[in-house]
Parts: structure tokens; C-alpha cells; sequence
């Protein structure tokens, strides 16, 4: 065991604080990675908040992770000391249902082991990525491209997967009519790759004051969904809706927005159930769909995508001292669009 200092949160609505916790030694199949940066999502704020369900504390969140690699166990082929490396969503899974075994480790029907917060095979409580180094089964490692901005990358092991899945599920390409809700820190990752795959991408935000921000992240169209006559001119018009916010939203509008076959996809996770009125979908065969982040697989072929193509998330770099105010920012969100944290000012 090695202790690492880490930010906690010590009880459900309490500031995170600095503290210190274990990680494991590193077996056969383990990865230490020296974390370099960790990025925030909102649901690091939704989870030690206790929103979706009762938690352990103290928790130490984070699941946008990058690295270098410290040391590595005695099976490991996949890395080497030094690598450039990085950790998401999850850091185990049962590793042979169905899903599993075609690379969609988060769909376990067992359930994934998320990087915080959750149970690991040990029985332990898994930590995630506000520390100075972690200890990950090397089939969860991914590695990062030199061609990526190693501070920029870590928000793309949430927000960059969790936006390019179901661009990629739904076959977004040449001639697709995608529709983005929400400008912030997953809407404009969307952006970026559904523009990257061709497609005709339109934003619908409450407002136009991000609209600048949206065209130059490669958006064609950009409506203020506060304006009654967006729902009215656009209706019928997108084959693919992605639904990045976490708040409140009248889904039976947005539905209207599709086109035959059409589908909205919630990426978004709000805490209150959205109610959804079937004659919403009937008459043109519409659909309602939700998705999780993507699998290893999947998450690499997003990293390679994203070196490839020049796209990284717009992101603000903190020290742990700003952690807290950086929660309250993204609560009111006065963000543009993701904060960073330099783990090494974890002390």
C-alpha cells in the first residue's frame, strides 16, 4: 500500500478538503500512474452531492483522468514506464458477459466498477483522480497521443466519449442533421465531433450569448430554445438530437424536432424523472434513447479521433485550492467549458 494525497469530500453538501488515502500495490495486471491532471465533471458534483443515491464518505472524486505511468505489474504488455496515459469512467468490469466481451465493458451486466464511488472486486471503495496516484487494472488504461495537449486530454475520458458513443451508435456522417442541446461542458465536445463526421450540426442552447463559441467550434446553425419560434421553424428537422444538459427540460418540445425515424439521445443525467408523452414518438416513428460513456475499445478510437482530427475540450486550468469555487462556477455555469486540476498542487 502507498499513501497519496488526495481532495475529499468529507459528507454529502460539505467543501472538499485535502486528505491523504491508500492506493493498492500494484499486481500482475495493475498500472501505477502518476496523475498529472484530473478534470471535473458535473456528476463529480452530482455524486458527492449524493443526487443519484447515498455514498461512503470521505469520497475522493474524478474520472477524467490523465498520467504518466510509474510502474507496471509483471503480466503487463500494453505499457511501459513513462507512457502517456489515461483513466475514465471505469476501472474494472466482469470481463466475460456479452458486453464485456465485445468491448462494451459499460454495459457489464454485473455493472462496471466506476473510477469513484463504487465497489471494487476487493470489496474496497473505489477513489478517483483529485490525488497524485492511482492504481488501475491495465486493461482500463488508455493511452494518450502525443498529438493531444496532455491537460486538455483528461476531460475528453468523460465528456469527449460520453458525446462521441452515440454520434458513433447512431451513424453520424456525411448528411446527418445533428442537433446539440446545451453549450457547455459536454455540448460543445459534441459539437466538435459531430462537425468532425460530417455532419450539419445545429446548437440549441436557452440563449444566443455562447453562439460566437458554437460557430467557432464548427456548429452550422444556432437557435435560442427560450424563443418559442426556434420549436416552430425547426420542427421536423434533425435526424439525431443529443440532449447534453442535466436539467429540467420539456422533452415532448425537442421530440417535435425530429424527423421521421428521428431519435433524441440523453447524455445528460437529471436528477428528476423527465416525463415523456408517447404521441410524442407514434406518429413518426420518433425514438427516445439513452447512453452511457463508451467502452475501452471505443474510448481509445475517441482519443485516436480526436488527435486526428484537432480536437480538445476549451479548458481551465486550476490548483486544488480553486476546487471548490470551480464546483460553484459549474453549478451556475460560469464555465468555459471545463475545469482542470494541476494534481500537483495537491501538496
Amino acid at each position: 500500500m502507498q499513501t497519496v494525497n488526495a481532495y475529499a469530500a468529507p459528507a454529502a453538501g460539505e467543501p472538499l478538503a485535502p486528505t491523504t488515502i491508500e492506493r493498492r500495490d500494484v499486481g500482475p495486471n495493475d498500472v501505477l500512474i502518476d496523475i498529472k491532471y484530473a478534470g471535473i465533471c458535473h456528476s463529480d458534483i452530482h455524486t458527492v452531492q449524493g443526487d443519484w443515491g447515498p455514498q461512503q464518505y470521505p469520497l475522493v472524486p474524478g474520472h477524467e483522468i490523465v498520467g504518466l505511468v510509474a510502474e507496471v505489474g509483471s503480466a503487463v504488455t500494453t505499457h511501459r514506464v513513462g507512457d502517456r496515459v489515461g483513466v475514465g469512467c471505469m476501472v474494472n468490469s466482469c470481463g466475460e458477459c456479452t458486453h464485456c466481451r465485445r468491448g462494451e465493458e459499460q454495459y457489464c451486466t454485473q455493472g462496471n466498477v466506476g473510477t469513484y464511488g463504487a465497489v471494487d472486486r476487493d470489496g474496497t471503495i473505489t477513489q478517483g483522480g483529485y490525488s497524485t496516484a492511482v492504481v488501475v487494472d491495465a486493461g482500463f488504461v488508455l493511452r494518450v497521443p502525443e498529438a493531444l495537449d496532455f491537460a486538455s486530454a483528461a476531460p475528453l475520458l468523460c465528456a469527449g466519449i460520453t458525446t462521441y458513443s452515440p454520434l458513433r451508435h447512431w451513424n453520424v456522417g456525411p448528411g446527418s442533421r445533428v442537433a446539440v442541446v446545451g453549450m457547455g461542458g459536454l455540448g460543445h465536445m459534441g459539437i466538435q465531433l459531430a462537425h468532425a463526421m460530417g455532419a450539419e450540426v445545429t446548437v440549441l442552447s436557452q440563449t444566443l450569448s455562447k453562439q460566437e463559441d458554437g460557430k467557432r467550434f464548427g456548429a452550422d446553425h444556432y437557435f435560442a430554445t427560450s424563443d418559442p419560434e426556434t420549436f416552430t421553424r425547426r420542427a421536423s428537422s434533425f435526424d439525431l438530437i443529443l440532449n447534453t444538459v442535466s436539467a429540467e427540460i420539456d422533452l415532448n418540445a425537442y421530440l417535435s424536432l425530429l424527423d421521421v425515424d428521428g431519435t433524441l439521445v440523453n447524455v445528460g443525467a437529471p436528477a428528476a424523472p423527465l416525463p415523456v408523452a408517447v404521441f410524442s414518438l407514434i406518429p413518426q416513428r420518433r425514438s427516445f434513447a439513452g447512453s452511457a460513456v463508451g467502452g475501452i475499445r471505443e474510448t481509445q478510437e475517441m482519443l485516436d479521433f480526436c488527435a486526428e482530427h484537432s480536437i480538445a475540450p476549451a479548458t481551465e486550468l486550476i490548483g486544488a485550492d480553486g476546487i471548490n469555487d470551480a464546483y460553484e462556477r459549474v453549478l451556475a455555469s460560469k464555465v468555459r467549458y471545463r475545469f482542470v486540476i494541476d494534481t500537483s498542487t495537491l501538496g
